[in-house]
């Protein structure tokens, strides 16, 4: 039984071959024995990098934690000038998530390079994400927040984060957005 014209076609290692439709596949066994492995191919060496390696320059000079934050996000710049305004010991360090330093951060966090749907502070051994950061962003400013933040951590986390992720999910209709980072 010849092959449907509409039959997608795969080059592998120069030969040609074509993909069966499901139905027509008990025809092929019997013709030929060649099985194509359509998954994806292998992730090559130069590929696999290991993000906490490749970010561990941040921390050699400076161990203070990184706030990444979305940098066109009125909110997200109101939060930064906040923490800025009420941290007077300077123990925080600010990137923005859309910065190639900020991507890279990221990987290192285990989030895509392009997920901006969340602040994330990076500490030399370990991330928070979402009402986790808020609330060890919070330690790390002054009075009163550390206590704020110590009675917070008993609310659940699902809690927290749902409130976290429907200010996030909505934060450019209610506050707007900016043309480019101002920090």
């Amino acid at each position: 039984m010849p092959l449907t014209p509409a039959s997608p076609v795969v080059t592998v290692t120069g030969v040609r071959h074509n993909i069966v439709p499901p139905h027509t596949l008990h025809v092929t066994r019997r013709r030929s024995s060649i099985q194509a492995n359509l998954s994806s191919p292998p992730t090559r060496a130069a590929e696999a990098v290991d993000w906490f390696e490749a970010t561990s320059s941040f921390f050699e000079q400076d161990n203070r934690p990184i706030m990444l934050f979305d940098g066109v996000c009125n909110l997200c710049n109101g939060g930064v000038k906040f923490v800025r305004d009420n941290d007077r010991q300077r123990k925080i360090r600010f990137e923005a998530l859309q910065s190639d330093a900020g991507k890279d951060l990221l990987r290192r966090s285990g989030r895509a390079p392009d997920d901006i749907s969340s602040v994330v502070l990076v500490e030399k051994n370990r991330s928070y994400i979402k009402s986790e950061a808020v609330l060890k962003i919070m330690e790390y400013i002054d009075l009163p927040f550390p206590q704020l933040a110590f009675f917070l951590q008993f609310v659940p986390l699902f809690i927290r984060d749902f409130v976290y992720e429907n200010i996030a999910d909505n934060r450019y209709a209610v506050f707007g957005r900016s043309e480019s980072c101002e920090i």
